[in-house]
């Protein structure tokens, strides 16, 4: 009885593995980097280039294109970002140039600072 009962648990135990390993191979597949965005270095304030290109004052957003943001691991592409101070919107307008500091404040990326490109 002893000799089956270990076959069972050891029968269940392989049957178990084959079944995880699997599983946890496809769910940690292709992670090579983290899904969102890193928040970046603390005190890291690398300013990045890009182009207003939409300004959301009702939302508090504004789309830019942009180039790659260094501090978040990003590449160059456009989106919208939400903005800390809404009162940056004010100092911009689609098609101004600008240089700009995002951060990723709980899967939120937002401009924390924005200026006009010289």
């Amino acid at each position: 009885m002893k000799a089956l009962q270990g076959i069972l648990i050891g029968g269940a135990t392989i049957a178990a593995m084959a079944f995880t390993a699997p599983a946890f191979a496809q769910a940690t597949a292709g992670q090579e980097r983290p899904a969102a965005a890193p928040a970046g270095k603390a005190g890291d304030q690398t300013m990045s280039e890009g182009e207003v290109r939409k300004v959301d004052r009702q939302g508090k957003k504004i789309t830019l294109k942009h180039g790659p943001l260094k501090n978040l691991d990003m590449p160059a592409m456009t989106m919208a970002f939400q903005v800390a101070d809404p009162a940056m919107l004010g100092k911009v307008k689609v098609g101004d140039k600008v240089r700009f500091h995002a951060e990723n404040p709980g899967g939120k990326l937002t401009v924390t600072d924005i200026q006009p490109a010289k």
